[in-house]
């Protein structure tokens, strides 16, 4: 991840459930130095009430738009002249725009067009067209720590099966005899489909070599790359290799790095 990378987070305020605050800025920080925080809307309105201490605590800075007309979002126009200000100010590497509006699907285009690293962050209400402008895509829903999710549902956990490694190998797999993934089941997690498995076959398909395996790491950034809103977590899973495991479809095996002490995992379909 390039935490060192500048970006400037703008939020439609009008859009988000303030609930989520301060995973979502866990989150953005994982991927660049949030250099600008911005949150727009009307804050003459009782429904941003939420939002005033957390922004104190999370040192954002509220923009205030009236709203002019009835049924016209103001706040959306904001928003995308306060970016392209910022784009051409010259003082950032990226964009975060935290939305669930289509809206701003062109606005992600023009970044992506000069530049710029684009991140999303919505509900997972949020309109394919604004989900694939953008190289990565967060469904706000999955950022909510697992104990909290689990007491929101009385849903049973769910236990993913384990899997072993083959002793009869060739290459051995050694040092990853089980992967394991059990996590509280939210009613958020998306179940794995036929189509996922078939996306992730042929992106380790691409990726492979004569002999058939590929980097993992590889297939999870051209993972990324098909499919801006594809992550581990919308399955209730942490990392892409459990995710893989689960399947019971996929090889995967530990390789020595050159001469040193770490290792790294390839893939394969079976």
């Amino acid at each position: 991840m390039e935490t060192d990378i500048r970006l400037a987070v703008l939020i439609d305020g009008d859009n988000i459930p303030s609930a989520y605050v301060r995973e979502m800025m866990e989150e953005i920080a994982k991927y660049g130095n949030p250099t600008i925080k911005r949150i727009y809307g009307d804050w003459a309105r009782p429904g941003l009430a939420k939002w005033k201490d957390l922004l104190l605590e999370h040192a954002i800075q509220p923009i205030q738009q009236y709203g002019y007309t009835t049924g016209k979002n103001a706040t959306d126009s904001a928003m995308i002249i306060d970016a392209m200000d910022v784009l051409y100010s010259e003082k950032v590497d990226g964009f975060c725009i935290v939305s669930s509006d289509s809206d701003f699907t062109r606005l992600a285009t023009r970044l992506r067009e000069a530049g710029m690293r684009v991140y999303g962050i919505g509900e997972k209400k949020t309109p394919k067209p604004f989900i694939v402008a953008c190289d990565k895509f967060i469904y706000i829903e999955i950022l909510k720590p697992a104990k909290e999710a689990s007491k929101k549902s009385p849903i049973p956990e769910k236990k993913h099966k384990k899997w072993e490694s083959n002793p009869m190998s060739s290459l051995g797999q050694v040092g990853i005899d089980t992967i394991t993934d059990t996590q509280p089941l939210g009613a958020s997690v998306d179940i794995i489909t036929p189509e996922l498995i078939r996306l992730i076959s042929a992106t380790i398909y691409d990726l492979s070599g004569d002999d058939g395996w590929a980097f993992l790491g590889d297939v999870g950034t051209l993972l990324q790359k098909k499919q801006p809103n594809f992550d581990p977590r919308n399955y209730g899973f942490n990392k892409l290799t459990p995710l893989l495991a689960s399947t019971g479809v996929f090889d995967i095996t530990e390789r020595e790095w050159g001469s040193s002490r770490y290792k790294i995992l390839y893939v394969r379909n079976k």
